[in-house]
């Protein structure tokens, strides 16, 4: 995550606003406890991770301000992708979209229709290939006072089975 953040995100963002990206960023353990996590391996690395979530947070880590665990409702609310990170290593070889279509396809079998993220600035052209709309652009604000550019994304799910 951290290579991920640190490195990825510099093409997109002056120096300020990659550093204040640790703060909204990161592992929301939540994910891992409700099993919606993923992690891709490469001879024995990790390549990349991310997950998806029943649950209202759109972003941010364990450490981040503003998390939200209530449930959502799938027949009213978007899946969130959530915890999106590929090693830079291993960026253009389907691992972020190896991972995003695990997401899409656990969030429609648990019924969901749409799934909804906010992305980076580094990872908006992925999702974008991915089928994913922009919704909003926006900023999270750090402690600090740094405003880091993000966008929130939706797309609707092919093959959705409401339960």
């Amino acid at each position: 995550m951290n290579a991920a953040i640190g490195e990825l995100l510099t093409p997109f963002l002056p120096p300020d606003e990659v550093a204040a990206s640790f703060e909204i960023m990161g592992l929301d353990s939540q994910l891992v406890a409700d099993g919606t996590y993923f992690v891709v391996e490469h001879d024995g690395t990790l390549a990349g991770c991310g997950g998806w979530s029943r649950r209202a947070t759109l972003f941010g880590g364990d450490h981040s301000a503003g998390r939200d665990a209530a449930l959502l409702d799938p027949a009213r609310d978007a899946a969130r992708v959530r915890a999106m990170y590929t090693h830079p290593d291993h960026v253009r070889k389907g691992v972020g979209r190896l991972i995003l279509d695990a997401c899409e396809a656990a969030a429609a079998g648990e019924g969901f229709t749409r799934c909804e993220m906010a992305a980076t600035l580094a990872g908006e052209p992925l999702y974008r290939a991915c089928g994913y709309r922009e919704i909003e652009r926006f900023s999270a604000s750090t402690s600090r006072g740094v405003e880091v550019p993000l966008v929130r994304m939706g797309k609707a799910l092919p093959g959705a089975n409401p339960q």
